[in-house]
């Protein structure tokens, strides 16, 4: 796949031409991009396009005809701006979050975040259920320092209800410059009262690999995202590792929202055997693409243990499902975020875009854990007590579980 990163909803968007499956959302582009008619050109035949679907557009162009006439600014109004509203307005009622059509400004903000740094809160974010929410705050970000959790609600933002808004523009409300404030007004299950967290937006800047030694020969290594870097990074973190001989070996995926496809299969290569099934995508009407590891197994006979949370999704939830499939560890931690769906990228010719939800990953089993998440093989909690007195549980249970074996 030709393939879109969104890196934290909140922060901004990374591109590829690789394969791309993470985060909250998942992105493939279109290979038909420069064939794509522009707008004009679409609404021009929209009247016979719409016979050939069934569809009877007379109603459409009707209203059109009444607003330029009756309405009192119906003399100022933008052509332009009305296409663009009427083909949102087309693509919001599929009710899917994942979705969106971009008018060329929108597209143009997605494409800007391609390079250079990223600024804003640090946290990625989905729809459900209308409702904004957190998937994960990023390790060490301005999100996660002021508090927030994954599944928390984002009511308001500056004083604007978040439900007012689509995606995009939330997205774009959240970011802003390193310095400057935003005031989020908080849902919390188990909170009765919303409430405000007040953040300073930040350059964001994340290791993809963190790697530790515990005690009794254990090895700790955190993945906090799968990035260009991440495999190299982990490689790196494990030559020490195979030198020591650890007792055993955990890789922490907590508020791991995501990353490359091809960089899960990889990390999965180095614990799996040369072409074990990885993950299987499956298209409308196409077969299924099954992706297998590559023959890089050099922790193949280390125990393992799989760290997962409510912040964990779709990229960490292919590693972890194939772990668990083919049993070659153990998944310790809370229920995933359950994202296993992959979207498609459409540029056309005026510069607008439109994503669409076009796939669906499986593990190995052919399980699907979109909307429902991967439930551990040993679920540990983490209470607030823990996070205020910096003591990590399940990190714990982790080390202490392949002490014992």
């Amino acid at each position: 796949y030709i393939a879109v990163l969104l890196i934290g909803f909140g922060i901004g968007w990374q591109a590829t031409e690789r394969g791309y499956i993470g985060n909250a959302v998942d992105f493939v582009e279109s290979e038909n991009a420069e064939e794509s008619r522009s707008l004009s050109e679409i609404f021009s035949d929209s009247s016979n396009e719409a016979a050939e679907h069934g569809a009877n557009l007379s109603l459409f162009w009707t209203v059109w005809d009444e607003l330029e006439r009756k309405h009192v600014d119906g003399e100022d109004l933008d052509s332009e701006i009305l296409v663009y509203g009427s083909i949102k307005g087309l693509v919001d009622a599929i009710d899917d979050p994942y979705t969106v059509f971009m008018t060329p400004e929108e597209s143009e903000q997605f494409s800007a975040s391609l390079d250079g740094e990223l600024e804003g809160i640090g946290a990625e974010l989905t729809l459900e259920d209308d409702q904004l929410v957190i998937v994960s705050p990023l390790r060490d970000s301005p999100a996660e320092r002021a508090g927030l959790k994954p599944g928390d609600v984002i009511f308001m933002i500056d004083g604007e209800f978040a439900a007012d808004m689509n995606m995009f523009d939330a997205i774009m409300e959240i970011r802003g410059e390193k310095g400057t404030t935003v005031v989020l007004t908080i849902l919390r299950e188990g909170v009765d009262e919303p409430f405000e967290v007040s953040i300073v937006r930040d350059t964001i800047e994340l290791e993809s690999v963190t790697k530790e030694d515990l005690d009794g020969d254990i090895a700790y290594i955190s993945v906090n995202q799968f990035s260009d870097g991440t495999v190299k990074e982990f490689d790196k973190a494990i030559q020490s590792l195979l030198l020591d001989e650890p007792k055993g070996l955990i890789i922490d995926l907590r508020f791991n929202g995501g990353g490359y496809l091809d960089i899960s299969v990889e990390l999965l290569s180095y614990i799996l055997e040369e072409g074990t099934e990885a993950v299987s995508i499956k298209q409308r009407n196409q077969e299924e693409d099954v992706l297998s590891t590559n023959g890089r197994a050099k922790l193949l006979n280390v125990p393992l243990v799989v760290l997962v949370n409510e912040g964990s999704a779709s990229a960490s939830e292919i590693v972890a499902g194939a772990v668990q499939d083919h049993e070659r560890g153990i998944v310790m931690g809370n229920q995933t975020f359950g994202k296993g769906t992959v979207q498609e990228v459409e540029t056309f010719s005026d510069g607008s875009s439109i994503r669409i939800t076009i796939a669906k990953w499986f593990t190995p089993d052919g399980r699907s854990i979109d909307k429902v998440g991967l439930t551990p093989d040993i679920i540990v909690d983490l209470d607030d007590d823990d996070l205020e007195n910096e003591v990590d549980t399940q990190k714990e249970a982790a080390a202490e579980y392949l002490r014992d074996l």
